[in-house]
């Protein structure tokens, strides 16, 4: 079966500044439990902030590294989900079912890219 990655997109700007409740984290362990059992959910995480994070980057033979935070970003990476399904389409229902756990308050883009096998 093949593999997806859900990439969870945040607007750190915006986000809510005390985190995820109590209740969206429980809703989160409940969907997790469910994925895990039903054989879907292959890993998942959340990741730091970007002031925490390094950017290495490869231009016109060069290598250059930057610290964050990175100011320019609006829309960043906040977690993951590696997903086994049978297509597209039941990896993109799990990760709407992750989205609409979440309150009104929040916004999150989720993009579901298959990974490239061998």
């Amino acid at each position: 079966m093949p593999r997806y990655l859900s990439m969870i997109r945040i607007d750190e700007q915006n986000a809510p500044a005390e985190g995820p409740s109590d209740e969206l984290m429980a809703r989160m362990g409940e969907l997790i439990e469910e994925m895990t059992k039903a054989g879907v959910l292959l890993d998942t995480s959340g990741l730091k902030s970007t002031a925490e994070g390094t950017r290495v980057r490869w231009e016109g033979g060069e290598l250059s590294v930057t610290d964050g935070p990175f100011t320019e970003a609006k829309e960043v990476v906040g977690g993951y989900a590696m997903l086994q399904a049978k297509d597209k389409a039941e990896a993109v229902e799990w990760t709407k079912r992750f989205l609409q756990i979440h309150e009104a308050h929040w916004t999150v883009t989720c993009e579901v890219r298959e990974i490239v096998e061998g």
